[in-house]
């Protein structure tokens, strides 16, 4: 099991990461973040993104859906933006936060690598 600075030092490690963050949806803060960039300020980005998942799980309740969210991705001209909502019961109102070069990344990869971190998570 992976505490945070593991898990955000290994989502570091993804081929094209920009920078990662893990962030409570139910308030937009950050409770941790590694990388990023002058272009990408991710505490900005994690909070703003905050309203992306509040809208889709509020959809997904509306709908009377069974699922969860897996991932949401945002694409970019320049860069892939990856939202993983942790599905443990300690990680529950929390997610991943991962923005990749699009010219660098392999955006299978990257999904497949920061789902085995969110798996690997110990908070």
């Amino acid at each position: 099991m992976a505490n945070l600075d593991v898990a955000l030092k290994s989502a570091m490690s993804i081929e094209g990461a920009i920078g990662v963050a893990l962030v409570d949806y139910t308030s937009g803060m950050t409770l941790g973040v590694a990388g990023g960039s002058p272009e990408l300020d991710l505490t900005i980005a994690a909070a703003g993104n905050t309203d992306v998942v509040r809208a889709k799980m509020r959809t997904i309740e509306m709908l009377k859906l069974t699922d969860g969210i897996e991932d949401i991705l945002i694409t970019l001209d320049t860069q892939y933006h990856l939202i993983r909502p942790l599905s443990s019961r300690s990680g529950k109102g929390l997610f991943l936060y991962l923005a990749v070069s699009k010219s660098r990344a392999n955006l299978a990869f990257a999904r497949h690598q920061l789902r085995l971190i969110e798996e690997s998570m110990e908070l």
